[in-house]
């Protein structure tokens, strides 16, 4: 949502009205965004889960609810204005641009995520064809050969097999006819941290190409800072005033996924051994079946002084503060992303879809983080915090993390690859 917004808001600040279909779960709260028309598409259905796989069955349950609400709410706008330009939809939401389309409306499909991941859902057929998946598990440390730098285990669906696959097998098919059928694909990148990527998109998938990213960057403010859903705990950029430069550690796991008990607690006290300055952000749900994550007896008193735990973070602020020297993610491409832009580098902890990915193109791709594999265990998170925080090696990643900050302010100024293709996007809107 936080992708889609940041492009409504850059659409906006070049002359475009936009209406924004949402529905009922996980709505945006209108005022947030006067602005803006919003029309509410009923779904009828409860709330995703946290697992994978029912998010997954989650998307794809929503593609066939909302459609026919979608077609009448739909209509009703182009009964009530003949300037329509195209629909914007989540490259996820194949039903909804199919009947944008039967009602005679152009459609842009948006990636929010990698360019790398955009070949990955394409190649899932060859991937399937060529034995990597559904994974063995002797194999999960095997290259992919035709994808550098993946190994096995860093393909999407590569923990699924039987059943699990074949919908996450839909998922990706359904997503790449949604981007080849298209009028163009939009994708949340910028052109110096994935060229080889792009180049391959741009000829493998039929529709022009626009990586106009980072949309966080190219956005409005205002636009940006209302977003989120969650209610962001600014008070913690005061705390962050009071530390040393690059000393803070800031773990958080985004607003999807969800850890073990044990992994949560091995995470405590590991962040507690390290003795590292942290920020961490707890969302009450992060911990699987329990609704309030509640920290290990004793964690407070051995972190006394040294450490804030908040429930949700204005990240973007977080990671643009200078104390902050290093993020522990979960390698979503937003967070990702972000992470490039403010030239911090990173903990990578993926836990689902692209984010294994992900954390593969920050280790050894950008060599701008370092990956925590693996069972945990505290002595093991210990470890790879001060190899990021206080190390030599830590330094080098530091410095390769600024030079993606660099490359991305780059890509944004007014000759920068984004801010060109961000014009090209605008012109070709308005052609279609």
């Amino acid at each position: 949502m936080s992708p889609m917004f940041h492009l409504a808001g850059l659409l906006h600040a070049r002359g475009f009205a936009v209406t924004v279909f949402h529905t009922d779960s996980n709505a945006p709260d209108p005022s947030s965004h006067p602005e803006y028309d919003f029309v509410a598409v009923p779904d009828g259905m409860p709330a995703a889960k946290q697992d994978v796989v029912k998010v997954i069955q989650h998307v794809l349950a929503l593609n066939r609810s909302c459609e026919e609400p979608f077609r009448e709410r739909l209509a009703a706008l182009l009964e009530a204005r003949n300037d329509v330009a195209c629909l914007v939809a989540d490259s996820h939401l194949l039903t909804l641009m199919d009947v944008a389309r039967q009602q005679g409306v152009p459609t842009l499909a948006l990636r929010t995520g990698s360019a790398a991941s955009v070949l990955c859902f394409a190649a899932h057929p060859m991937l399937c064809e060529k034995g990597y998946l559904p994974p063995q598990e002797s194999q999960l440390d095997a290259p992919v050969k035709e994808m550098p730098p993946y190994r096995v285990r860093d393909l999407m669906g590569a923990t699924r097999s039987g059943h699990e696959h074949d919908i996450a097998s839909e998922l990706l098919s359904r997503a790449v006819e949604a981007m080849r059928t298209s009028s163009g694909l939009i994708i949340n990148t910028f052109d110096a941290l994935e060229a080889a990527d792009l180049a391959a998109v741009r000829r493998d998938l039929a529709p022009p190409v626009f990586d106009i990213g980072p949309l966080h960057k190219a956005s409005p403010a205002a636009s940006a800072a209302s977003s989120s859903l969650l209610r962001q705990d600014h008070g913690c950029l005061e705390w962050l005033n009071s530390r040393a430069p690059a000393s803070v550690l800031y773990v958080s796991f985004g607003s999807l996924a969800s850890v073990g008990s044990a992994d949560f607690a091995e995470t405590a006290w590991g962040i507690a051994g390290s003795g590292q300055p942290f920020l961490w952000v707890l969302r009450p749900d992060l911990v699987r079946g329990d609704t309030r994550a509640a920290l290990p007896d004793g964690f407070d008193a051995a972190t006394v002084g040294r450490g804030m735990v908040v429930s949700w973070a204005p990240q973007e602020e977080v990671l643009a503060h200078g104390a902050v020297g290093g993020f522990w993610t979960h390698c979503g491409w937003n967070s990702t992303l972000e992470s490039v832009c403010a030239g911090v580098p990173m903990l990578c902890r993926p836990s689902f879809g692209d984010q294994m990915g992900n954390a593969r193109h920050v280790e050894h791709v950008w060599r701008a983080g370092l990956s925590l594999e693996g069972e945990l265990e505290r002595g093991k998170v210990e470890s790879a915090i001060r190899r990021l925080m206080q190390s030599e090696d830590g330094e080098e990643m530091r410095r390769r993390a600024r030079e993606l900050k660099n490359r991305a302010a780059e890509s944004m100024a007014l000759d920068g690859s984004s801010s060109v293709n961000i014009g090209k996007l605008v012109s070709h809107i308005l052609c279609l």
